[in-house]
């Protein structure tokens, strides 16, 4: 059976994208990314709970702040990116449950109350709305060039607080000269599926 989704969209998607190590002058704008987040706000998790915080760095300032904590291999890549993402979860995010779960809102108390348990559920799902926020870049036509090596505990101090944890900083931008690797190796259907 063939996927709905045209074959050009799923190459873009998909089949040939990749991180992106160099990014072209043009800047991303801000109606870019209402559109991105316009489209990946619908991307399920957990409750809805929507624990996903983006902090963009466009400043020169910002970006001094925040290449001293990338590492050494990273510092480039982030300093040359026309935007910057630093994606976070929001420890804090049941209190917006109400809102987001009006049948059920009484899940903020129930499910959320103790801080150990919304930390788990938030990276988890911060973590799927931060795979929804790289597809939803590339469905922009930008490049994403997503990336964990960094200083967390400078992030998080510099951008962010205590209730606020580093997931990734995300370089985005037009794809630059030779911006791409050779696509690495996938594991097999066979490999990853196993049917009981």
């Amino acid at each position: 059976m063939s996927l709905v989704l045209d074959p050009a969209a799923q190459d873009l998607l998909f089949r040939e994208a990749r991180t992106a190590n160099t990014f072209a002058d043009e800047p991303v704008t801000d109606e870019q990314v209402q559109a991105i987040y316009d489209l990946v706000k619908f991307g399920p998790t957990a409750f809805n709970q929507s624990p996903l915080r983006v902090v963009l760095v466009r400043s020169a300032e910002g970006r001094e702040r925040l290449v001293q904590h990338m590492s050494e291999g990273n510092r480039p890549k982030t300093a040359t990116a026309p935007l910057v993402a630093i994606l976070a979860a929001d420890n804090e995010f049941h209190e917006e449950i109400p809102a987001l779960l009006p049948h059920f809102p009484q899940a903020k108390d129930m499910f959320f109350a103790e801080r150990p348990v919304r930390e788990s559920s938030a990276g988890l799902n911060a973590a799927l709305q931060a795979a929804y926020f790289i597809i939803g870049v590339r469905a922009a036509g930008l490049a994403a060039g997503p990336m964990t090596g960094y200083d967390a505990a400078g992030v998080q101090k510099e951008f962010l607080d205590g209730d606020h944890t580093p997931l990734m900083i995300v370089n985005i931008g037009k794809p630059g000269e030779d911006a791409w690797f050779p696509r690495s190796p996938r594991l097999s259907y066979d490999e990853v599926i196993t049917t009981v």
